[in-house]
């Protein structure tokens, strides 16, 4: 089975591109599932069918689903469910608040992870199209099972409640035991489902952006760090690009098709050699698999959108005793006359009038710039550790 997770700054028109794929895979012969991780669903609106918590078929090979919280945890995890809100219950908290709180952090991505592992393990599709919430938010659902296991560790004296459990169990019923024994299971699925995610062979990330200053900062700063946490990122969808005819002299785009331009230009620079699929903007609102279609073609043309556009890992870290060598394919340079400066979490190329920024992941901000080598467009570069 084929995963593809589409991702992009909020508004940017991921899930219209996560809908087009999933349409223009069923076209193709794939039983294809499209699903929404986002707490704030549109993809109902965007194929103009009603969506529910199981897959709603909705075309021939094209079937849909908005995942939620409390159905997942009622359907899946009812015991890990007794355990939060008894824990809570036995703190004080009232019954609607305790109900609420049984939500632990990051459970609606766990849900959504849980149910990936699910489809992936059953083989009922053969494409799962995952339209994911916006950047943070997916970084968050992909470094899911630590953070969501040291919460827990924190949070519920484990041990105790184990103990206690089978007590508890015998006299009022409440399986806080089989709640654990379901933790466990979770912790063990989350892991399964990650190293399903990690495989370039089954799972892609595709991000969307449109052609604006800080929607591509934020397409650079996810690709940074899809590539250190080891995703295999297989192309950039660049969505809602004016045509070049309405920036005429005086007209009202006439500034925004000019910067347009420029930013249309730093976006290939930026993230060559991956596949940049540019769609122009259709002149109105994209919902319904008419319209879907249109942008489906509009990406992927003639090509097999289910098939792995890209595989490559053009970025690296590596920890050394005083200092972290990061190492970046960068093929537009094409020589070592350049020159290089740091801000922050920023990395400057300077090369003849051409500028272009590099987002290191952000523990760089605390590290100094220590020299670089560029060979065979690998750009090495040396950042100091601070002593505190």
């Amino acid at each position: 089975m084929r995963i593809i997770l589409f991702t992009g700054k909020g508004g940017v028109g991921k899930t219209t591109s996560a809908a087009a794929t999933a349409l223009r895979c069923a076209q193709e012969g794939y039983r294809t599932l499209v699903v929404s991780t986002d707490p704030a669903h549109s993809l109902s609106d965007a194929l103009n069918t009603e969506l529910k918590p199981e897959p709603v078929q909705i075309a021939e090979n094209l079937w849909g689903q908005e995942f939620d919280v409390y159905y997942s945890m009622k359907k899946h995890w009812d015991n890990m469910r007794n355990l939060m809100l008894t824990v809570f219950r036995w703190r004080g908290v009232k019954n609607i608040v305790a109900e609420e709180l049984s939500v632990l952090p990051g459970m609606e991505e766990a849900s959504a992870f849980l149910w990936i592992e699910q489809y992936y393990r059953e083989k009922t599709w053969d494409v799962l199209i995952i339209d994911s919430a916006p950047t943070g938010e997916t970084l968050t659902l992909l470094s899911l099972p630590q953070v969501m296991q040291s919460w827990i560790n924190k949070a519920l004296p484990k041990l105790a409640i184990k103990t206690l459990g089978s007590i508890i169990r015998k006299t009022s019923g409440v399986p806080l035991d089989k709640g654990f024994e379901e933790l466990d299971k979770l912790f063990t699925k989350l892991e399964n489902v990650q190293k399903i995610m990690l495989d370039p062979t089954v799972c892609s990330i595709r991000i969307v952006a449109n052609p604006e200053r800080m929607v591509i900062q934020e397409a650079k700063r996810a690709y940074t760090y899809l590539q250190l946490y080891g995703y295999n990122v297989d192309g950039i969808i660049v969505n809602r690009i004016l045509p070049e005819e309405m920036g005429i002299k005086g007209s009202v785009f006439e500034k925004y098709v000019k910067s347009q331009a420029e930013y249309l230009q730093e976006i290939d620079e930026s993230f060559a050699p991956l596949p940049i699929f540019k769609v122009q903007h259709l002149g109105q609102e994209v919902f319904g698999l008419e319209l879907l279609d249109k942008i489906g073609r509009s990406i992927y043309g003639d090509l097999d959108p289910q098939k792995i556009l890209h595989r490559e890992s053009p970025f690296a870290v590596k920890e050394e005793k005083d200092h972290y060598v990061i190492s970046m394919h960068l093929p537009f340079i094409g020589s070592s006359d350049f020159k290089l400066n740091k801000y922050g979490d920023e990395l400057v190329i300077n090369l003849g009038g051409r500028r272009k920024s590099i987002y290191l992941p952000r523990f760089a901000n605390y590290l100094e710039l220590d020299g670089h080598e560029f060979k065979d467009n690998w750009l090495n570069v040396r950042l100091k550790k601070s002593k505190i």
